[in-house]
C-alpha cells in the first residue's frame, strides 16, 4: 500500500513537471517574417519601422522577427556581428520559451517559395504549440490588390500622357509569380494606365515592359521597385549605373528616367495589410 502511494506520489509529480515544461496558455508570441536585407539603412526605414508599428499595434504579444534568407543572416552575423534568427530558430526558440500561441505574420510580398519553405518549418512545430495563426503575405486577395495599388499611388509623380511609373519586382519559378502580370492588369483597370510590372527574374520581363512603353509612347520613366526593401536588386537591378541596370538600359533607348528608391516597407499604406493579414490570422479570418 505504502509502495502503490508512493509511485502514485511520483506519478503525479511527473506529470506536474511535464505540464509545467509545456506550452503555457498564457503566454503569446508574434513571429514577423521577412526575406530579410543586408542593406543597413533601407531595413531601418523598411524592416525594423514596421516591426516598431507591430510592437505598437499588438502590445500584447511579444514581438519576435527572422529572415528566411540564410544568405543574408549568414551575412548580418559575419558582417555586423547582428544576429537574426532564421525560422526554424525562431520556433525553437519559441518553444524553449513555452509559449503557447504564436502568430506569424508573413512580410513576403507573395505566397511563393519562401513562403513555403516558411510554411513548411512552421507545420513541423505545429504539436508543440497551443495554437499557430499565419497571416498571409502581401498580396493574396483581390483586395490586396486593391489596397496595395491605393498605398503605391501616393507615390507616384504627376504624369503627363507621354510619362510612365515601371515597378521592378523579383520574379519566381514558382507560380505565385502571376501576382506580376495579375498587378499590372489590376493597376490599368483601376485606371493607371501608363503603369507596368517587370521582374528581374520572372515575368513580365524587361522587354516586354519596353514593348509597352514604345507602344504608348512613353518618353520619361519612374523606376520603383516592387519589393518591401529597397535593397540589392533596387540598387544594382533596377538603379544601379552597370551596363544591365534598368535606368541605364532605358536611358540608352532615349528615355528620360527618374530612380524612386524606396522599399515598400516604407509605405504606411503597405504596412497597413499585413497588420490587417496579422489582425484576420488572429480572429481565424482566411
Amino acid at each position: 500500500m505504502k509502495k502503490t502511494m508512493i509511485l502514485g506520489l511520483i506519478a503525479l509529480l511527473v506529470l506536474s513537471m511535464m505540464v509545467a515544461c509545456g506550452p503555457d496558455a498564457n503566454k503569446q508570441a508574434m513571429l514577423v517574417v521577412s526575406f530579410g536585407t543586408s542593406y543597413a539603412d533601407t531595413r531601418e526605414a523598411t524592416l525594423d519601422a514596421t516591426q516598431k508599428v507591430f510592437e505598437e499595434k499588438f502590445g500584447s504579444y511579444d514581438l519576435y522577427r527572422a529572415f528566411t534568407a540564410q544568405t543574408i543572416i549568414d551575412i548580418l552575423e559575419e558582417r555586423d556581428g547582428i544576429d537574426v534568427y532564421n525560422v526554424r530558430e525562431a520556433f525553437e526558440e519559441l518553444k524553449k520559451q513555452n509559449y503557447g500561441t504564436v502568430v506569424v505574420q508573413s512580410l513576403h510580398v507573395m505566397n511563393g517559395a519562401e513562403y513555403d519553405d516558411m510554411m513548411a518549418v512552421i507545420d513541423e512545430f505545429r504539436d508543440d504549440f497551443n495554437e499557430i495563426k499565419v497571416g498571409k503575405a502581401l498580396l493574396t486577395s483581390h483586395e490586396d490588390y486593391e489596397n496595395t495599388i491605393a498605398a503605391l499611388a501616393t507615390n507616384f509623380p504627376e504624369m503627363k500622357d507621354n510619362e510612365a511609373v515601371v515597378f521592378m519586382g523579383h520574379g519566381t519559378h514558382h507560380e505565385a509569380n502571376a501576382v506580376y502580370a495579375s498587378l499590372e492588369y489590376a493597376f490599368h483597370v483601376d485606371g493607371y494606365d501608363n503603369v507596368f510590372v517587370g521582374t528581374v527574374e520572372g515575368f513580365p520581363t524587361f522587354e516586354n515592359v519596353v514593348s509597352q512603353l514604345e507602344e504608348k509612347g512613353i518618353e520619361k520613366v519612374t523606376l520603383m521597385p516592387l519589393m518591401i526593401v529597397a535593397g540589392d536588386h533596387a540598387e544594382n537591378d533596377m538603379g544601379g549605373d552597370e551596363e544591365d541596370a534598368w535606368k541605364v538600359m532605358l536611358k540608352k533607348q532615349g528615355y528620360e528616367v527618374d530612380v524612386y528608391m524606396h522599399g515598400m516597407g516604407e509605405n504606411q499604406g503597405i504596412r497597413d495589410i499585413f497588420i490587417k493579414h496579422a489582425e484576420d490570422a488572429i480572429e481565424g479570418a482566411h
